[in-house]
């Protein structure tokens, strides 16, 4: 199979940026696994691409550090076929709480990895894809959340409010690189099973508030996966700057 190009997928060793990195390489990507503490997971995932007849890296980087992005870019540069998207997956969320329990430590760390880390990579992509800096064009993903318009009140408006700044990014970049061969879509995903709601305390929180969703269930990383996957593929090239939710209706 003829690759499509490197696509660097954040966060990318399990959740939906797992199924993101699966079903690149289903459609003929290469897939760079970025991974912050998630080692074996992403080298193992790394592995089922390679076993899929695709080129494929995992690489450590905290996102919120510019100098760990820079250096995470030019591995990627230097090991994998040149950059066609990236997929900005990684992201924290912590314990439920209401603000008046929040401290400032908690209220950084997220801005610093949701939206300073989106900010990074967004950056190193656009001077590498950018038809103005000798790049082909390509397309970056954000990953958003329904949270950004619902506000999570009483569990994490401190996570809802990072990715409401991912929206106003999206939609801001979308404009700014147009024209470099560059499209910046959202996918923002409502109540879907993955493990990051028992890190926020909360294991059952899909079972739970599924009630309020209009189809009735929560949904999959792999359904969220596709429309990401869509959004990076030629089907998709005349949407740009869009909000995509993926929320079975809620």
């Amino acid at each position: 199979m003829t690759s499509k190009g490197t696509v660097l997928v954040t966060g990318g060793s399990r959740g939906i940026g797992a199924a993101c990195v699966r079903l690149l390489a289903r459609d003929g990507f290469d897939v760079a696994v970025n991974y912050a503490r998630s080692a074996a997971e992403a080298e193992k995932l790394a592995g089922e691409v390679k076993a899929m007849g695709g080129h494929s890296i995992a690489v450590r980087a905290d996102v919120g550090s510019e100098t760990e992005v820079t250096d995470m870019f030019a591995h990627i540069d230097e090991a994998m076929p040149p950059l066609a998207g990236l997929v900005n997956n990684a992201g924290v969320l912590f314990e439920k709480a209401r603000l008046e329990d929040f401290d400032a430590e908690r209220i950084n760390e997220t801005l610093r990895v949701n939206v300073t880390g989106s900010f990074l990579c967004a950056r190193e992509a656009v001077r590498r894809l950018s038809t103005e800096r000798g790049g082909e064009g390509g397309v970056i993903v954000n990953l958003s959340s329904a949270a950004a318009r619902i506000g999570s009140p009483n569990e994490f408006i401190d996570y809802a409010a990072s990715k409401g700044a991912i929206d106003a990014m999206t939609l801001g970049l979308s404009k700014e690189v147009a024209g470099q061969g560059i499209r910046v879509n959202a996918v923002r995903p409502g109540l879907i099973h993955t493990d990051i709601h028992a890190s926020s305390g909360q294991p059952d929180r899909v079972e739970r508030l599924q009630g309020q969703v209009p189809m009735g269930r929560g949904g999959t990383a792999e359904e969220v996966a596709e429309s990401v996957v869509w959004l990076l593929s030629p089907a998709a090239s005349y949407v740009n700057g869009v909000l995509l939710d993926v929320t079975g209706g809620r």
